[in-house]
């Protein structure tokens, strides 16, 4: 029932968040030497600490970037690089990256058992909905209400957001930011660790 409040919240957004400027993806490529060294030159990070953003979608890639720059979202490492960029900036970069195809990853055969039940189904006596609910069952993500996409992400990254959401660590005061915290807060370390592998191993359609 929680969950369904905050679904019903996060349908409001669709027409309150604000939309983000347009952005150059040749612009966006031509900045995006600055992300190279973490991300990868096409948003496809080869270290796991680091997240994939190929093929993200450019509102949410945009939005991340101006919560870093506020300090709304504290990320040490990204500090340095945003400080010197302005919006112009982060809509281009956003843009660029949004055209990338996210690189396939692979699952953990003993994990994705737990992991698919999780992501599919959620854990109804615990509340937890199912992730593919808002991220999609091939977890391409929903622009609309501002749901990244996850299939082919860094189990390593992923399930280290999980646990930072479950220590009630949010990104600012809105639905946006909050929705993760009630999700995960309800979610067991070896669950954690299955989603996050399972999300490692899913494939964009085509």
């Amino acid at each position: 029932m929680k969950f369904l409040l905050r679904a019903v919240a996060m349908l409001t957004l669709v027409v309150t968040v604000p939309a983000m400027a347009g952005g150059d993806a040749a612009a966006g490529e031509a900045k995006s030497a600055i992300c190279a060294a973490c991300h990868g030159v096409d948003g496809n990070s080869t270290v796991a600490m680091w997240p994939k953003i190929a093929g993200q979608h450019a509102q949410y890639i945009e939005r991340q970037l101006k919560l870093m720059k506020s300090g709304a979202r504290q990320v040490p490492e990204m500090m340095g690089i945003v400080a010197g960029l302005d919006e112009q900036d982060f809509a281009d970069l956003a843009a660029y990256y949004a055209t990338q195809s996210v690189s396939p990853g692979v699952a953990d055969p003993a994990l994705v058992e737990l992991g698919e039940r999780i992501y599919r189904a959620g854990i109804p006596k615990r509340e937890v909905p199912a992730c593919m609910s808002c991220h999609g069952p091939a977890g391409e993500g929903n622009p609309l209400t501002d749901y990244p996409a996850l299939a082919g992400q860094h189990a390593t990254y992923t399930a280290k957001a999980l646990t930072r959401y479950e220590d009630g660590q949010t990104w600012g005061d809105d639905e946006l930011s909050r929705v993760m915290t009630e999700v995960a807060d309800s979610l067991l370390a070896a669950e954690i660790e299955a989603l996050a592998s399972y999300i490692e191993g899913l494939h964009r359609k085509p």
